[in-house]
């Protein structure tokens, strides 16, 4: 299977399950990624304000920021590029295109990305070695490029980890894809120091 394939083959496991089931799964990641040692050693965290059909990070960014975390949340400004910026509220957010809430709080320095210590990032499906498909713009995979430092946790819901099959075990991966560190998908934790 190619990775397109793989993307439709998610997209169905998804429209399985209603929004209030994927808040409810969302739980337990967030409740094994609340007992991670990067995230609580963590001062700076990149998250991101999920879409409907994501792990649901809503009320778990207050959450953080409450904690005392910065916590920066990424917008896309052009077809190739994310920016960050920092999240303390939601008077940081306002609505968007197709309804979807955008961060709008201070620009952080890109100069300053290597001092992200860890950064949760969605995708479309996650193997157990870490590799991780996204929605095919790139848009991690470049701006993880400028962060090389951080540690990367995936998190997506069970249903979204691919065993693959006896062609296409494992997520195809190109150079320019990044791998993760761990990923957490609420039954599971695949780290890579141990793979």
């Amino acid at each position: 299977m190619d990775k397109q394939e793989i993307r439709k083959e998610i997209r169905s496991r998804k429209r399985q399950y209603s929004s209030s089931q994927l808040e409810e799964l969302s739980l337990s990641v967030l409740t094994q990624l609340s007992e991670n040692e990067h995230l609580q050693d963590a001062h700076t965290i990149l998250m991101y304000y999920s879409l409907p059909d994501e792990v649901y990070t809503h009320a778990y960014i207050d959450l953080l920021v409450k904690r005392g975390k910065k916590v920066l949340l990424p917008v896309v400004v052009d077809d190739k590029h994310m920016i960050l910026r920092e999240y303390t509220g939601p008077q940081d957010l306002k609505e968007g295109a197709f309804h979807i809430m955008e961060p709008i709080g201070k620009l952080y320095p890109e100069n300053q990305y290597p001092d992200i210590e860890l950064g949760i990032i969605p995708g479309m499906s996650f193997d157990y070695r870490g590799n991780r498909l996204g929605r095919g713009k790139g848009f991690y995979d470049r701006f993880l490029q400028q962060a090389k430092g951080m540690y990367k946790i995936g998190i997506c819901f069970d249903f979204q980890l691919w065993e693959g099959n006896h062609s296409q075990p494992f997520i195809p991966t190109e150079e320019t894809d990044i791998q993760m560190d761990e990923v957490i998908s609420g039954t599971h934790t695949y780290s890579n120091d141990k793979i």
